[in-house]
């Protein structure tokens, strides 16, 4: 028999976060079960269903019974089987016997080689699995394999999962799977909506569980469905107040997974509200109470919110009142923190950094912002910004940790410090950066604006970065508690980006000098650290597309100019494209490993002793293009440099075709190695070159 199969879990409400990693865990366990038993194809499809009282699958074309199949069991080496007349050795008949089969079976044993030797299979037919027999355990295997940290058990049961569990259905077709789960005992009802639906849902069909829950049960199945119902009401609602909404994808998913039978209101604050910064109303409306605020057509933030409710009624005045009402406190504690705020003043509070702790070894707050002033002053020096600003921005862009409402919504650091620096009459470009320094935060964040920002961000990222570095704290594993790994792409992607012309190695031991001495005792830890910032690069180029010989190449060079990296890398990808490229590439390997075993200084190549024509056509091209490569290089043309690097070719064919490098006369030898010394300068003067093609 071929028929649909349905799955379903009744249970307390489960965790909204996880809702939908949960649904898809769990259809994805019990569909692989099935497959492994070969009860379904492992190619096919399902659906799979999760809502907050339910975790369901659907899958169509499932077998009653699984087909026969042959399987071939290992049994023994020939040579141990058998013994040097043919016969089965004792150990032979040992192992038959223990395994139930007969001795006359040998006669069928097919000879394969495993290994070096050649080896007894068994062939045997395995009877098909039958559903009714393995069911239940696959549904508690896949229970088994949720990705669920913490687990519990109610009432006198010994049974454990993250949620009370109420009713188990296991349908094929229209024929109920007997079996137990977690105590449950399958059967073929279900409930519906909480308050929308009585009685109990008589699932009749397996292939009409997603209409059945819909019609009488007032419970959209499908996460998905559900999803796309939320956002289609959310956008007619905010159409019809002229008013637009941006929507977290997180907060979507989160209100999915706490509704089964969505619809949209409209609710309403005091407009008086809107006198504290709009990200802190923002905030405790997503936050709190999953609500998705307004706005204008200016961004500016309207006194109107959409609520998803989980109940649909005619007249929805309580409701909106009973979420008013709600909302009303959160917003009055924010603008209480908000003033309080104001009223104890913001650039006061840099004193009393020095009363908290950032790290045992590397001191207060207090002495992280002293340093962070001295780096951003040095790196706005060095961008040509005003370094007094700089330092102003990195003293006091840490202040607003110590604020009331940072203290409770620790997602608006760096965004109240912009506020509360503006209000105490800050210049703009400290205003800026004292938001902006955070930034990115996260992949494919923007990045900073202005110098000054983009001095005080690289501060605040390289002063960890070198902090935890010279103590030994280094990122190991997937542990990372200091998000080292994070600061380090913020600060290449600032560099490379912008693209500031900043030399990253110069930038780690100016950090460094910001710590008071014998502060960073970690041995060698600034060359760590630029190998780390290298690595993570080569990281970064990797996912932005870039061919990883092309990367290699250029990253062997070991460049602290990272603003330079992109434009070498288009060089080198141009350079790939000339027909003379991969044979330099192989010559300059070439050249690479025979100087690695010269011993010694190499001289400067001298004319006087050029014997060989080769080798003289070689010089002559070397000493020619010398001043051109350098030019090219120094005025960052990379592209033209490789150009003019490719014309040698012929004359390096030559050399190798015609010169002996290695030969008994010292002078001659040096002479020649030195000649490739001035060549492989020349032909790495942009990239590594000879990791091309590899």
């Amino acid at each position: 028999m071929n028929a649909t199969l349905l799955i379903e879990l009744l249970t307390e409400e489960l965790p909204p976060k996880a809702l939908s990693r949960l649904g898809e865990v769990f259809a994805s366990q019990i569909h692989i079960g099935l497959s492994d038993r070969n009860l379904v194809s492992a190619s096919g499809a399902y659906e799979w269903f999760a809502t907050p009282r339910r975790l369901a699958i659907q899958v169509p074309h499932v077998l009653a019974v699984a087909p026969d199949a042959t399987a071939f069991e290992k049994i023994m080496p020939v040579a141990v089987a058998l013994d040097a007349n043919g016969e089965p050795t004792p150990a032979l008949k040992k192992k038959l016997e223990a395994k139930g089969i007969p001795l006359d079976a040998i006669a069928q044993f097919e000879k394969r080689l495993d290994g070096k030797s050649e080896t007894f299979f068994y062939k045997a037919t395995v009877k098909g699995a039958i559903l009714d027999d393995v069911l239940a355990g696959i549904v508690a295997d896949a229970l088994k394999k949720l990705p669920i940290p913490k687990v519990m058990r109610w009432g006198d049961s010994d049974h454990q999962f993250v949620r009370p569990v109420h009713g188990l259905v296991m349908l094929h077709g229209d024929r109920v799977v007997p079996g137990e789960v977690l105590g449950l005992t399958s059967r073929t009802f279900t409930r519906g909506h909480r308050f929308l639906s009585s009685g109990d849902i008589v699932l009749n069909q397996a292939d009409c569980y997603a209409e059945t829950m819909k019609s009488q049960g007032k419970v959209i199945a499908s996460f998905a469905e559900r999803r796309a119902a939320i956002a289609v009401q959310l956008e007619a609602k905010a159409k019809e107040l002229n008013a637009t909404m941006n929507p977290s994808e997180g907060l979507l998913d989160e209100v999915t997974a706490l509704v089964e039978w969505p619809v949209v209101y409209i609710g309403e604050f005091e407009a008086e509200y809107l006198d504290v910064p709009q990200e802190c109303l923002i905030l405790t409306m997503q936050q709190n109470q999953k609500y998705f605020p307004l706005f204008d057509a200016s961004k500016k933030l309207l006194n109107r919110f959409l609520i998803v409710s989980n109940m649909q009624v005619d007249d929805p005045k309580h409701i909106i009142g009973g979420n008013a009402r709600v909302v009303r406190p959160r917003l009055s504690d924010a603008r209480f923190f908000y003033n309080q705020d104001l009223k104890n003043g913001f650039v006061t509070r840099t004193m009393k950094l020095g009363s908290v702790v950032y790290h045992n070894k590397l001191g207060s707050l207090g002495d992280r912002a002293n340093r962070l002033g001295l780096i951003a002053s040095f790196v706005a020096e060095k961008l040509g910004a005003n370094p007094m600003l700089a330092r102003n921005a990195g003293l006091i862009c840490k202040v607003d940790l110590l604020t009331d409402m940072v203290g409770e919504f620790p997602e608006l650091q760096g965004i109240m410090g912009r506020y509360y620096a503006q209000h105490e009459g800050a210049k703009p470009e400290v205003v800026e950066a004292m938001e902006q320094h955070y930034r990115p935060r996260f992949a494919g964040d923007v990045l900073p604006e202005g110098n000054i920002s983009c001095s005080v961000a690289l501060a605040d990222k390289m002063e960890a970065l070198v902090g935890f570095f010279g103590i030994g704290q280094i990122p190991t594993g997937d542990k990372d508690p200091f998000g080292l790994r994070r600061a380090a792409l913020g600060v290449l992607r600032i560099l490379m980006e912008k693209p500031l012309p900043l030399d990253l190695g110069e930038l780690i031991a100016e950090t460094a000098k910001a710590f008071p001495q014998g502060t960073l005792a970690a041995s060698g830890f600034q060359a760590q650290l630029l190998d780390f910032m290298l690595d993570r690069l080569r990281g970064l180029l990797k996912d932005a597309g870039h061919a990883q010989d092309v990367i290699e190449a250029v990253l062997a060079q070991h460049p602290t100019r990272i603003d330079l990296v992109p434009p070498k890398l288009a060089a080198v990808r141009d350079f790939l494209h000339l027909p003379e490229a991969l044979a330099l590439a192989a010559a300059n390997k070439r050249i690479g490993n025979i100087l690695k075993k010269a011993e010694g200084s190499l001289p400067e190549p001298d004319v006087a002793l050029l014997q060989e024509t080769a080798e003289k056509a070689l010089f002559e091209r070397v000493v020619l293009i010398a001043p051109v490569v350098r030019s090219h290089v120094a005025n960052e043309d990379y592209a033209d440099a490789l150009k003019v690097l490719a014309a040698v070719r012929t004359e390096v064919d030559r050399f190798f075709d015609e010169v002996m490098v290695n030969v008994d006369e010292p002078l001659i030898r040096a002479n020649r190695l030195g000649l490739l010394k001035s060549l492989f300068d020349q032909l790495n003067a942009v990239a590594d070159i000879s990791k091309l093609g590899v």
